[in-house]
């Protein structure tokens, strides 16, 4: 299963105020859009998500995956696995999701929960290929 780029998504309540300071430590911005409240920033291989809107659960950090893009460059991957097959294989593990999917394609997203009551959040930007 490939779920993509790796990060860890933040909420914050100034996003201007985060990302200065996150840009002191050498992060610099891959995308997001400011105005709709999230950035993602990039140290090396290092990824953030900066989120500072109600739109989702950002309650606290999340362990994220996108699935589509690249944990290196945080370009777009030809091949990786839909979320809502990632969401599958879960259920059918038994996993209860704390948020799921949208049926269809394209951008969706789930929240699972691990062992240790982590959240996990996986991220589809994109159509799968």
């Amino acid at each position: 299963m490939d779920l993509g780029a790796f990060s860890v998504s933040l909420p914050v309540s100034d996003l201007d105020a985060s990302r200065a300071f996150y840009a002191t430590l050498g992060f610099e911005v891959v995308g997001g859009d400011a105005e709709q409240g999230y950035l993602m920033l990039r140290n090396g291989t290092t990824i953030l998500g900066l989120f500072a809107f109600d739109g989702m659960d950002f309650s606290s950090p999340m362990l994220t995956f996108n699935p589509g893009l690249d944990g290196a460059t945080f370009g777009e991957t030809d091949a990786f696995t839909d979320v809502r097959e990632v969401a599958g294989a879960l259920e059918a593990d038994g996993r209860r999701l704390e948020q799921t999917p949208e049926a269809g394609t394209g951008p969706a997203h789930l929240v699972v929960l691990d062992p240790d009551g982590h959240r996990i959040l996986v991220d589809q930007f994109r159509d799968a290929p």
